[in-house]
């Protein structure tokens, strides 16, 4: 993809001289000039960044239009966001746990592991799969990071910790990110994953890549009884919408800034129907659009492996992408 962007680029501005035959100014007939008429292609607009923040277990018709709970989504909504109002929940009779491990694989079902439950990573609650996103960045030598609140920054949080679920972070199921067995000192697992504690100030040094963000149990809409959200919906949606007016601003400026970045919110479940809510944010989204294409996390995949420029895996090959959400020239 950077490489079509670059060809892009050449052919827009010419050679030195300003014409399209080479740098000495001469057009491409042995007589003539480049014809300055001649419309000439846009550079392609590229994404190096993806910004994906979970939350949990709310259908769409609990966030949209809940001005009382979520004022800040839904003032998004109206001009800086673009949202989906048909993604739809392809585990709609399971836990977290699976939903996770689809947005990082396309699937919750693997050879040697099917995730039906919300255990943290063992040897028997994961996989030895390599087809999934983490590993195809890294193979594709892009960056990646998971930033969850409530762990140790350098560490691998296979398991549950205060108000961090490992549920919550599908990379430390997969035996090539966390070890054979998952193990919390291995260095690779360790190397990719930070407290969120510490985003603020990478951010402001710049980060390109993948980039998962997932706030705890008591600030992504789920709650639990020592929250001060305790376990009911109104009071979660509030902490998750409260959460993103104090977090996502400084993520929004940072998109504005930087054009080749792009914010995805998603949901894990939608509760009481299948329905789940899906909001994108950056400076090629179309602001304020609603999109009515189907879409479901294996949408979230496929977008996210297109816009980084890597293989499009099996599981999603089928799924929609975001495109309709964006503005012309971002997918090819």
């Amino acid at each position: 993809m950077k490489a079509i962007w670059l060809l892009g680029f050449v052919f827009a501005c010419g050679g030195a001289g300003g014409g399209l035959g080479g740098d000495d100014g001469r057009g491409d007939d042995a007589g003539g000039s480049a014809d300055a008429s001649v419309d000439m292609p846009s550079p392609q607009k590229v994404i190096r960044t993806v910004f994906v923040i979970p939350f949990e277990n709310k259908a769409s018709t609990q966030i949209y239009g809940n001005t009382n709970d979520a004022p800040y989504i839904n003032g998004l909504l109206a001009s800086k966001a673009a949202h989906s109002t048909a993604f739809g929940d392809a585990l709609p009779s399971l836990p977290s746990e699976p939903h996770y491990v689809w947005m990082e694989a396309g699937t919750n079902a693997f050879a040697d592991k099917t995730f039906t439950g919300d255990s943290d990573a063992s040897s028997s609650n994961s996989t030895a799969s390599t087809e999934h996103l983490t590993t195809q960045l890294k193979t594709a030598g892009v960056p990646w990071w998971s930033y969850q609140e409530g762990i140790t920054t350098n560490t691998c949080p296979i398991s549950s910790t205060g108000h961090y679920a490992a549920k919550h972070n599908p990379m430390v199921f997969f035996r090539d990110v966390v070890g054979s067995p998952p193990s919390k000192t291995n260095a690779d697992c360790a190397a990719h994953h930070k407290s969120y504690a510490d985003f603020a100030g990478d951010l402001a040094n710049g980060i390109t890549g993948y980039v998962f963000i997932t706030p705890d149990i008591c600030h992504d809409m789920h709650g639990a009884f020592d929250c001060p959200s305790g376990i009911f919906d109104g009071a979660n949606i509030s902490a998750g919408d409260d959460w993103l007016a104090a977090e996502l601003p400084r993520l929004i400026a940072y998109t504005e800034a930087h054009d080749d970045a792009v914010i995805f919110l998603t949901w894990d479940e939608g509760d009481s129907t299948n329905l789940i809510p899906f909001i994108a944010i950056g400076n090629y989204v179309k602001g304020g659009h609603t999109s009515t294409v189907a879409y479901s996390h294996s949408s979230l995949l496929k977008t996210t492996e297109e816009l980084l420029g890597v293989p499009v895996l099996a599981s999603v090959a089928s799924a929609n992408d975001f495109r309709d959400m964006f503005e012309a020239d971002v997918f090819h």
